[in-house]
């Protein structure tokens, strides 16, 4: 058993850096028929031309219509996150109950995954946590308004964690977007070290050291520059709601704080009473009228 353990703590930093570069294929275990939902299975470029696949839910309806992309965090997948298939403790948090809520108040939906999720492609660099994948959304956005059901003067996005960050720095380069919502964003550098330091120990944050000079070498943004709130200033007329959890333990509550000063049309953060980081994402899931209720006031 100790020979087991000793291994255990050997292999979990190379499992976690593994997925910290090319993140992680969850398995999809529903789909919207599921929630009572018709769907679409559609495919789509980001703007450099990775392949992205995802479902695209119609409202009912004539004429065109408003739309919510969802933009997911990190290992997720275009349904949200599936616990229990990764190194370190995390929560459910399934997105198709507010999808349906949404389509029922009169809204389409895209779902989809980023680049090195589900069953879209990689491209040829690592994650970068909001940088690259930026032109994922920005690609999301582009085929929405290519949609003839879709009215492109009328589409919001909610993303998560990596999916929050995207969208901050995103949307920027696809205005208009009416409104958006961004549940526990934060700076990368600060969210490594805190969960370095949680799951390897006090040592932890240094092995994060060589990460950096490897994005630098590959001339990527490296995580320890990463941070959203650069581009908060750049959201214009967007109405932002940006959520965080109270016990998040990887974020900070003053990164959020930070981040809605620096937006110019930012409501008060709401803040979510939470136990750990993943229940703060589940804001999505067991909020469902908080959620719907700001898409119908400002999108």
């Amino acid at each position: 058993m100790a020979k087991q353990s000793l291994a255990t703590r050997a292999t979990k930093p190379m499992v976690l850096t593994k997925l910290m570069l090319v993140g992680a294929r969850t398995p999809r275990r529903q789909t919207p028929t599921d929630a009572g939902l018709e769907y679409e299975s559609v495919t789509f470029p980001a703007t450099d031309g990775v392949k992205l696949s995802g479902w695209f839910i119609p409202r009912e309806g004539e004429g065109p219509g408003p739309v919510v992309v969802f933009v997911h965090g990190w290992l997720w997948n275009r349904l949200g996150n599936i616990s229990g298939r990764v190194p370190f403790t995390d929560r459910d948090v399934d997105f198709l109950p507010a999808t349906k809520a949404l389509h029922d108040a009169g809204y389409h939906v895209l779902l989809f995954d980023l680049r090195h999720h589900g069953e879209s492609g990689r491209g040829r660099a690592p994650l970068t946590y909001g940088p690259r994948e930026t032109r994922d959304y920005i690609g999301a956005v582009n085929y929405l308004r290519s949609r003839p059901d879709v009215d492109g003067q009328r589409i919001g996005a909610l993303g998560t964690s990596m999916g929050g960050n995207t969208i901050i720095m995103g949307t920027s380069q696809c205005q208009p977007i009416k409104a958006m919502m961004a549940v526990q964003p934060t700076r990368l550098h600060t969210f490594n070290t805190n969960f370095a330091r949680d799951e390897l120990g006090p040592l932890g944050p240094a092995s994060l050291k060589p990460i950096d000079w490897m994005y630098a070498a590959m001339r990527l943004p490296r995580p320890t520059k990463h941070d959203p709130g650069l581009s908060a200033p750049d959201l214009g007329d967007t109405v932002v709601q940006y959520v965080q959890g109270t016990g998040d333990p990887w974020g900070t509550m003053e990164i959020i704080d930070e981040f809605a000063a620096k937006t110019p049309n930012a409501l008060p953060v709401v803040r979510y009473p939470s136990a750990g980081r993943y229940e703060g994402y589940r804001y999505v899931t067991e909020q469902v009228d908080d959620v719907v209720g700001f898409f119908r006031e400002h999108l």
